[in-house]
């Protein structure tokens, strides 16, 4: 089973909250709101991408690049953490 069908609720959850801060950031410049405002939710957003892709990434390398069936060597397994880890880093 794949990663986003087993995480599917949760990678929803997440969709749906970038969809409700984007909304805001279009009622924000409808409403004509403080600039600072709109930037602080902007910037939430693409955090909020951010996570959604670290997650999904996460879930592609443990599932796919590993391949669970065939159990990685201990360093592989170190090295796909590492990977993932910076990739958190990355897209903070």
């Amino acid at each position: 089973m794949s990663h986003t069908v087993r995480d599917k609720e949760k990678l929803l959850q997440r969709v749906r909250r970038i969809r409700g801060q984007l909304a805001s950031v279009e009622r924000d410049l409808v409403q004509e709101k403080d600039c600072y405002k709109i930037l602080q939710t902007v910037a939430a957003c693409r955090g909020a991408i951010h996570g959604l892709m670290a997650a999904i990434m996460e879930g592609h390398i443990e599932l796919h690049v590993l391949n669970p069936k065939k159990r990685p060597t201990p360093e592989q397994a170190e090295a796909a953490h590492e990977l993932i880890e910076i990739i958190k880093t990355y897209l903070k």
